[in-house]
């Protein structure tokens, strides 16, 4: 039996392991998926102890997504590298380590017939998730423009990925006129019903894609939904980073409609029953 898991702290309430059970069973993979919670500090330990106990694969999440990108243990390919973070290792040979996050929102964004090329769009949020999400789609040929509420930090990432500019919250409104795509990469949405963005900024010419997924439908994306925008929830990029880093384990296409169904099915009982 295979064992792929997920580094992360704290990692409870993950919606992986019946993600990507789901495909082990449509697949016929004899493998499990398990979370592992090491100490912050415990990083390396936890890496050694996963290659030396022949684990397949491991998803790591925060705090540990930058650290992994440096560490001894794990050779970084240029994706990751380049954003700083690692979100998957892979333990065929020497533990390799991959970002997955920003094609995986790629390929929700194709999900949804959005042409990322040409497009002009606006990223809200420099933390780890904006800045993998704005690398993939100046990788994918759009003109991008990163928001944050500290404005140097979106000025730092710009400098980073090719052709983007920077700017403070105060810029958004402005930017959206002429955008094609909107993304929020900050947890605004998650914890209150707020949103990132002004109503009266969105437009039905936008696509709007929010990496919040709890809750699946954000003030933002029902806001963007009045205004006519298409809107693309958290969930996608979710399962997407999740499709990406199951093929690079295991070589083969992912069930994507299994995985879809059970992430959702897990959200929907996550709604109907809170702690």
């Amino acid at each position: 039996m295979q064992v792929y898991g997920l580094l992360g702290n704290p990692v409870s309430h993950s919606l992986s392991p019946p993600m990507h059970e789901a495909a082990y069973e449509t697949l016929d993979i004899d493998a499990r998926y398990v979370t592992f919670e090491p100490d912050p500090e415990a990083l390396e330990a936890a890496i050694g102890g996963a290659d030396a106990l022949g684990l397949a694969g491991l998803n790591v999440t925060v705090p540990f997504k930058e650290a992994a990108c440096e560490s001894s243990l794990v050779a970084v390919d240029d994706v990751a590298a380049r954003i700083g973070a690692v979100n998957t290792i892979n333990f065929a040979g020497r533990p390799t380590g991959h970002n997955t996050d920003a094609s995986g929102a790629l390929r929700a964004l194709d999900e949804h017939d959005f042409a990322v090329s040409g497009a002009r769009a606006v990223v809200v949020g420099a933390g780890g998730a904006g800045r993998a999400i704005a690398f993939g789609l100046a990788d994918g040929g759009a003109d991008v423009a990163v928001a944050n509420r500290t404005a140097s930090r979106a000025h730092d990432l710009a400098d980073d990925v090719p052709g983007a500019g920077g700017y403070g919250l105060e810029a958004v409104p402005t930017l959206l006129e002429g955008a094609d795509l909107l993304v929020n990469a900050t947890s605004v949405g998650m914890e209150e019903d707020a949103s990132p963005v002004a109503a009266e900024a969105l437009h039905g010419d936008l696509a709007v894609m929010d990496a919040v997924y709890r809750p699946l439908e954000t003030r933002l994306l029902r806001e963007a939904a009045a205004s006519g925008a298409t809107t693309i929830d958290g969930a996608w990029m979710l399962l997407y980073q999740g499709v990406e880093a199951l093929e690079l384990w295991t070589g083969r296409e992912a069930p994507v409609e299994a995985m879809n169904a059970a992430l959702r099915g897990r959200l929907r009982a996550d709604s109907t029953n809170p702690l």
